[in-house]
């Protein structure tokens, strides 16, 4: 494992429709973005203690949000194109920043994830590094069908095989669907906003135009599903909760004060 290296990239774009100016909002006394740095770093002191090189940076097209991640001690990068989404950016980033590394993996953690904790990142880039059949991997977390975020379109599901490993399919719809009804102990799988890219996967990906099924549900994964790519995932035992709106400030200042 000594020999591999990977680069871990947070985008955090200033406008947002829903909650403009996200990554600088405060939650319990310290910015999203700050939260989100932090257990980037986490990660990476686990890295350099199995021996991985990662290098970590925030990609944003801000300076105000650029100056803030300085300042918190972190790096921060600027990629001020019109991309359509946070693995464009990232893939810029690598283009213009990082090309000339041997990278085996390039992270993209998502900059409104705050419970996200370190441990679970280094245990997916751990599970990539062995498995070279899957191109991407991402982080999944098990639900039991009674919760209500099984019937919420903004809580995207993975179609997954725990025995394989392998997401089939994302989904803003309730699936899987259980025909003769679901049982108590049934489970769905919540996505987690991070994924592990292969470079070469990553640079086919943002190649590519959108496709019919990423246009319809607005999930960028399912242009890797109808490129052929195959995903992966990493369990996670606990709730990753993404900040979209005002709303779910209050919600994750909640879970962080316990």
């Amino acid at each position: 494992m000594s020999q591999n290296s990977l680069v871990l990239l947070i985008p955090a774009r200033y406008q947002s429709q829903r909650l403009p100016g996200k990554p600088l909002a405060m939650l319990a006394g310290e910015s999203l973005i700050s939260r989100v740095a932090k257990k980037a770093l986490e990660c990476q002191k686990l890295c350099e203690k199995a021996q991985l090189k990662m290098e970590m940076a925030v990609v944003t097209d801000d300076q105000r949000i650029a100056d803030h991640v300085t300042q918190a001690g972190f790096k921060a990068v600027r990629v001020d194109d019109d991309v359509p989404s946070g693995s464009e950016r990232i893939f810029l980033a690598y283009q213009r920043f990082y090309k000339d590394q041997k990278v085996d993996l390039i992270l993209n953690m998502q900059g409104d994830e705050p419970l996200l904790n370190g441990s679970s990142l280094f245990q997916l880039i751990r599970t990539h590094l062995a498995r070279p059949e899957f191109e991407i991997m991402t982080l999944v977390h098990p639900k039991l069908k009674t919760h209500p975020d099984f019937l919420d379109p903004n809580r995207v599901k993975a179609v997954y095989s725990a025995e394989t490993k392998e997401c089939h399919y994302f989904s803003r719809a309730s699936l899987p669907f259980e025909r003769d009804g679901a049982s108590e102990k049934a489970l769905w799988y919540q996505h987690v906003g991070v994924y592990s890219y292969r470079p070469q996967a990553l640079a086919a990906f943002c190649q590519a135009t959108p496709t019919l099924l990423e246009t319809q549900e607005k999930l960028e994964q399912l242009r890797a599903i109808e490129l052929g790519f195959r995903i992966g995932a990493e369990e996670i035992d606990y709730e990753s909760m993404g900040v979209d709106t005002p709303e779910d400030i209050h919600k994750v200042e909640g879970v962080l004060r316990g």
